[in-house]
């Protein structure tokens, strides 16, 4: 690591701590050259492998954006989606790739945005999914009313209507 005071590329490692949760590491460092210390922090780096071949680094911001549309005059405030976007990191990253591709993206977006808002997942999945007719939509209309109803029983008038 390069010294920020004199630009010498030795230095040694004084302290080392987790930081952000775990999902990176500070260290303090002490230049050989000029005995001044200085701190960096280390943290791995999510690939997302998009259709095209490119890789990018993951970006919770374009994660916020692409379900903001979706969520468009719905009641989800931004802290909600900032929550989503860090739920959608976390599960990208318990799976333990370096680089993921935007197929798999999309899925980790679809759960939680699906407990957050119903209407908003039907638009995102409606796009992500590639809805092309009416019975795409009734049919995963069902699935989310069959999955929201305990097993075995009606859908009751009242929660239908809720619904």
């Amino acid at each position: 690591m390069r010294c920020p005071f004199c630009k010498e590329d030795d230095s040694r490692v004084v302290d080392s701590r987790a930081a952000d949760d775990g999902l990176a590491i500070r260290r303090r460092r002490e230049c050989a050259q000029c005995g001044r210390r200085f701190t960096t922090a280390e943290s791995s780096i999510l690939l997302i492998a998009k259709r095209s071949g490119a890789l990018e680094t993951f970006n919770r911001q374009k994660v916020v954006n692409g379900v903001r549309k979706a969520c468009q005059g719905r009641p989800v405030s931004d802290d909600d989606l900032a929550r989503l976007a860090q739920q959608v990191e976390d599960t990208l990253r318990a799976a333990g790739a370096s680089e993921v591709p935007t197929q798999e993206v999309g899925l980790a977006i679809l759960g939680p945005l699906r407990e957050l808002d119903e209407v908003a997942y039907l638009r995102f999945a409606s796009v992500y999914r590639s809805f092309d007719t009416l019975e795409d939509f009734e049919a995963e209309i069902a699935l989310l009313r069959a999955e929201g109803e305990p097993l075995g029983q009606e859908p009751s008038s009242t929660s239908r209507n809720q619904q």
